[in-house]
């Protein structure tokens, strides 16, 4: 069984990644620890949790994690998940927030590693705020990490939050710049640039929603607002180059499930910018070697899209 930890700001298509993770046999999600990003705080928990109830896997241990970045400053994609996260289509039965566990996420993390040195694969699809305080907590955290797979950044200045900044990374550059400077162990990382270029065709998203289950339902029913929003005529052009959907987080889970998923990828050192007028929170790839940096992360650039696919489906059965 593969051991995986997922951190999370549940919006769309984190719920996604979650029901992907979940839907795979060899997969024991150890918890989930949750963070701010794409919606606040609270809608991320409820969000996480009303997840885990169409996939009957209330059992899985969500924790409250960290309401803002270091700074305190706070960057939602409300106009895109929709202001809930999930695509403003409330659900009357959700579970409530006493089914979160006591334990706070940064320490949460710090623990279930610690029991499992060597074995857990962390996948980090939010803001990198309470990867930072984790490691903060215990600086040999990184140590006892099997791998880190993150879906942040970018590779060419793309931005979709700011002019050259990718989302999660913008809304916590501090906390990127921590993690990616820290992080020693094997790490991957899903840029925004190319899960652009990885996307779905539509066509297959169409069969995908289409299968009878309650879980498709739910996620045509959550997705509309953001499929919606992703195949308008401006989204297409100016943000995902009229490729098909993009379901970014799932690029990292996917890749953590299966070893072959990248088809190939560039071993570079990665810092991030912090104080830039325009490049704030942008990735920024050493290919000189000035950084000096040992430790080299795999930023992917071609995955297995049938492995992906297939992936996709078995989430939905």
């Amino acid at each position: 069984m593969k051991k995986l930890i997922l951190d999370l700001d549940t919006g769309v298509d984190d719920a996604q990644a979650i029901m992907v993770a979940i839907a795979d046999p060899d997969v024991e999600i150890l918890g989930i620890t949750c963070c701010h990003g794409n919606t606040p705080l609270e809608n991320v928990l409820k969000n996480t949790l009303r997840v885990l109830k169409v996939c009957k896997r209330l059992d899985i241990p969500v924790y409250r994690g960290c309401s803002t970045s270091l700074l305190g400053r706070e960057q939602h994609a409300g106009d895109y998940h929709g202001k809930d996260g999930l695509g403003d289509v409330p659900d009357e039965d959700a579970p409530g927030l006493e089914l979160l566990q006591k334990r706070k996420a940064a320490q949460a993390l710090v623990k279930m590693v610690k029991e499992n040195a060597g074995e857990v694969t962390l996948v980090a699809t939010a803001p990198l705020t309470n990867l930072a305080v984790a490691v903060q907590l215990d600086p040999s955290l990184p140590k006892k990490l099997k791998a880190l797979y993150i879906m942040g950044g970018n590779t060419e200045s793309r931005g979709n939050t700011t002019v050259c900044g990718e989302f999660n990374f913008v809304a916590d550059p501090e906390a990127a710049y921590i993690v990616l400077d820290r992080y020693t162990c094997p790490t991957y990382i899903a840029t925004w640039e190319f899960s652009c270029r990885n996307s779905l065709p539509w066509s297959f998203c169409d069969a995908w929603l289409a299968q009878d289950t309650e879980k498709a339902r739910f996620m045509e029913k959550i997705a509309c607002l953001s499929m919606k929003k992703a195949q308008s005529a401006d989204y297409q052009k100016e943000i995902t180059e009229g490729k098909g959907f993009n379901s970014c987080d799932t690029y990292a889970v996917a890749a953590a499930i299966d070893d072959t998923f990248i088809t190939e990828s560039d071993e570079v050192a990665v810092s991030v910018e912090l104080e830039g007028t325009y490049t704030r929170g942008m990735m920024v790839l050493d290919y000189m070697g000035l950084l000096q940096k040992k430790h080299k992360a795999f930023v992917m650039k071609q995955v297995d899209l049938e492995k992906f696919k297939q992936m996709f489906m078995n989430s939905l059965k």
